[in-house]
């Protein structure tokens, strides 16, 4: 009898670990992200339905659990989206938060989620230090950062000739990294910065910015700034003659929703560097169809992202056997990454995907063939190019 006790208490507790595979008993994914202001286009609701198009295509659970996925607007204010992610943690449930648009956004809730324990994946924030001095255990970068940015599309226009800058930047943490990351790239292929000047998030008038940025004489005006404050700006600057006084427009960060928002007309020949392009290959030619289909647009490299990054995550979940962060957030850095969004990708030790991005040029309306077709690949940036060596992020974690 003490023999068959002992081996029923030993199948116990081999079977107690698969009983506790998945906590809660299903798998929920926040997307916090602008739903309602400047960047709603840029990730917003279309994101969301990214999230929920790859839980579709991963089979709707995972280790037999089913997946979740909410979403809220953190209306693009760090207090706002950590009160809803700390609300999101304890009482709801989540286990783990994504796309985050806004760097000062990504930055807050990533330094809650190691303080919860959570993991976190950004695809819609752009500073790099979320992989530099405010890294965490737990915390990863996906679709592209500032750094990127700088070496496409900065790098591109200095090679044309456009060797002194000045930026017209957003004042918050994403306009100063890009601004910096550029300025800095800049600089050290042999150009100048003259000046930058700073305006709120969404402001309406850019009247007296795009003044001094003309007045600088600069060959280039970098717009470190992004969604409707970036369509708003070159609009503004066609107004004051600025491209037609033979100054340049850095479109530092801008993508296919905004070059949709703006029309061709407004943005043809401008370059830009976005890491996924719908009609590049086969591959992201079905994904973007399929994703127009039940969005009425094309993604861009935020919405592709955001896809990836969930993919990434329940792959991760399955391969530890678990949802337990401290298991899935080791797979989610040993695990290549290799989907529609990046072939060949790594997670660099302090969480940033490296993999390539594409330096663009938008077309002018009479070589548009077909609707959403707006982009010309001027070059692949291999990945180990475009971003920063782990080893030289600042990151702590990186030895």
């Amino acid at each position: 009898m003490r023999k068959i006790l002992l081996s029923t208490a030993a199948v116990g507790l081999i079977a107690t670990p698969a009983l506790a595979e998945i906590s809660d008993g299903k798998v929920k994914i926040g997307i916090l992200n602008d739903q309602s202001g400047v960047y709603a286009d840029f990730g917003g609701k279309y994101s969301y339905e990214a999230a929920r198009m790859a839980v579709e295509d991963f089979g709707g659970t995972v280790l037999d659990a089913p997946i979740e996925v909410v979403t809220a607007d953190h209306q693009n204010k760090p207090d706002i989206a950590s009160n809803i992610a700390r609300q999101w943690y304890d009482t709801e449930q989540v286990d783990t938060i994504m796309e985050l648009t806004t760097s000062s956004v990504g930055l807050a809730v990533q330094a809650l989620s190691q303080e919860k324990k959570k993991i976190t994946v950004n695809t819609g924030a752009a500073t790099t230090e979320l992989t530099g001095a405010q890294c965490t255990p737990y915390g990863f970068h996906w679709a592209y950062d500032t750094h990127a940015l700088a070496v496409g599309t900065g790098g591109a226009l200095v090679k044309e000739g456009g060797d002194s800058w000045f930026f017209l930047t957003a004042d918050y943490a994403f306009g100063y990294s890009l601004e910096e990351q550029t300025g800095n790239f800049v600089k050290s292929q042999g150009g100048t910065v003259a000046g930058a000047v700073r305006h709120p998030l969404a402001t309406t008038d850019y009247s007296s910015f795009l003044l001094q940025a003309q007045s600088s004489g600069a060959k280039v005006i970098g717009l470190a700034n992004a969604g409707m404050d970036t369509q708003n700006a070159i609009k503004q600057a066609a107004e004051f003659g600025i491209t037609a006084g033979g100054q340049r427009l850095a479109a530092l960060l801008f993508t296919l929703a905004e070059v949709h928002g703006i029309g061709l007309d407004a943005a043809q020949g401008l370059t830009l560097t976005e890491s996924f392009y719908w009609n590049r290959t086969p591959e992201s030619r079905e994904f973007g169809e399929r994703f127009k289909e039940r969005t009425g647009v094309m993604p861009n490299m935020v919405h592709a992202g955001t896809y990836s990054a969930v993919t990434q995550y329940l792959k991760a979940i399955e391969a530890a056997g678990t949802d337990e962060t401290e298991a899935v957030a080791a797979k989610m850095h040993e695990m290549p990454v290799d989907d529609v969004f990046a072939q060949g990708g790594k997670v660099g030790p302090n969480g940033r995907l490296i993999k390539d991005v594409y330096l663009m040029e938008v077309k002018a309306p009479g070589d548009v063939t077909e609707d959403w077709d707006y982009y010309n690949v001027l070059a692949t940036i291999p990945g180990d190019e475009a971003f920063l060596d782990p080893a030289e992020s600042g990151c702590p974690l990186v030895q």
